[in-house]
């Protein structure tokens, strides 16, 4: 059962990705053949997220009453996760290319950037100037830590809040999953 829940965990993953690479070849546009919408690289997360969610749901065993309570606690964990990440829009990290998820380029705003992806931008432009001062290096590194330390306390925080509230299956069951640690 264990190995199913970790598959699974595994697989969904492995879906978003791939949905969310094939989005970004598509450049979101639609394919019109004869006359029909294929609806290619239109990746909806909200509705990536709502299957996600009924799909925990249900594994969980959650009733109705349960997940009014159980849902907002989780949705909070899954926001604080990806605002731990380096990524642009929760996806890629610092090893990604040299370019820490940033995957946006020229066209990326900054509203699409969390908190830790925006200073670590800020952190990584500093250094491609060869004349940037030990100072200058030494505040964009001091707000790159303060960002990403401050993400991973309100992440322990949501896990805390979350865990509080579940069974021992419930969060043998989220831990599997990736949610708590």
């Amino acid at each position: 059962m264990v190995r199913r829940i970790s598959l699974l965990a595994v697989g969904v993953a492995a879906l978003a990705m791939l949905s969310f690479a094939m989005a970004q070849d598509q450049g979101g546009r639609r394919e019109d053949r004869g006359g029909q919408d294929r609806g290619r690289g239109n990746f909806d997360p909200a509705q990536f997220r709502e299957r996600m969610m009924n799909n925990l749901k249900e594994r969980m065993g959650s009733t109705d009453d349960e997940w009014k309570v159980l849902a907002p606690k989780i949705e909070k964990v899954m926001s604080a996760q990806r605002e731990t990440r380096s990524g642009f829009g929760g996806f890629g990290g610092p090893d990604r290319g040299g370019r820490g998820g940033d995957r946006g380029g020229a066209g990326a705003s900054d509203q699409q950037l969390t908190k830790v992806a925006q200073t670590q931008r800020d952190l990584r432009t500093l250094l491609e100037n060869k004349d940037a001062s030990a100072d200058e290096i030494s505040k964009k590194l001091t707000a790159y830590r303060e960002a990403r330390d401050k993400a991973r306390a309100e992440l322990q925080a949501a896990q805390k809040a979350l865990k509080d509230v579940v069974t021992q299956r419930q969060e043998a069951m989220l831990v599997m999953s990736g949610m708590l640690e």
